[in-house]
């Protein structure tokens, strides 16, 4: 896919995706703590139509509270992003923020290895869908 990111496509309508997403996320100990409505703000702010985009952000509060008590700053880098997008043809994607691409920029072996179990853990969500 890229370097920050992995996902996979889903044969469901939008908003069974994310709903599954949300299922999924919680079974991993991830609370969704905020959901933005792309779409919508483009609808709003400059009357431009695309197709559904949320970004969920998706917080395991006591894996947060490990990097936090490491490094105070890291809040800069979360909650983990997780994209779900309708492309103009219908299919639906969705889409992970790589931890350990872009934890890997605190340089502590600490974050590294945290990053990797959130990794771990967002791949079986995806796995999940």
């Amino acid at each position: 896919m890229n370097r920050y990111g992995f996902g996979k496509s889903i044969n469901l309508p939008f908003d069974e995706v994310i709903t599954h997403v949300t299922e999924a996320l919680q079974v991993e100990g991830f609370g969704v703590l905020s959901d933005i409505d792309v779409a919508g703000a483009m609808k709003k702010k400059l009357n431009q139509d695309m197709p559904p985009y949320r970004i969920l952000g998706a917080c395991n509060p006591s894996l947060a509270h490990r990097a936090l008590e490491t490094d105070p700053s890291i809040g800069l880098l979360l909650p983990c992003n997780v994209v779900v997008r309708q492309d103009a043809a219908g299919k639906v994607h969705v889409e992970f923020m790589d931890p350990k691409a872009v934890l890997e920029l605190v340089n502590k072996p600490e974050i590294v290895t945290l990053a990797g179990e959130v990794k771990q853990r967002l791949e079986r969500v995806m796995q999940a869908l």
